[in-house]
């Protein structure tokens, strides 16, 4: 039982953990400036967090999606290239199972 116990404390802490990382740059919390636009590289970010977003954004009125402080096409393309690769490359990855 002691182990079982050692395995859930654990797992909870990884689990409290990533959350921690997932959300410490979300879209809209303030750490972007017209000086400091967020960037490809933030766009991906945002992209691979959406979903994380958006159950967020249910709470907390600035926290959105999508950061309107960006730069432009480079910020879309990494939001778009990160939407549609976690979410899109899951669905290509899964087999057809049409025998089944």
């Amino acid at each position: 039982m002691n182990k079982i116990l050692s395995k859930r404390l654990r797992l909870s802490i990884i689990i409290i953990l990533v959350l921690l990382v997932l959300t410490g740059c979300m879209p809209g919390d303030g750490s972007y400036s017209l000086k400091k636009p967020a960037n490809f590289l933030s766009g991906i970010w945002h992209g691979w967090i959406a979903p994380i977003s958006l159950i967020f954004s249910i709470g907390k009125n600035n926290i959105r999606i999508y950061e309107s402080i960006n730069t432009g096409f480079w910020y879309d393309f990494g939001f778009y290239v990160a939407i549609i690769s976690g979410f899109g490359g899951l669905s290509l990855s899964r087999k057809n199972r049409k025998g089944d």
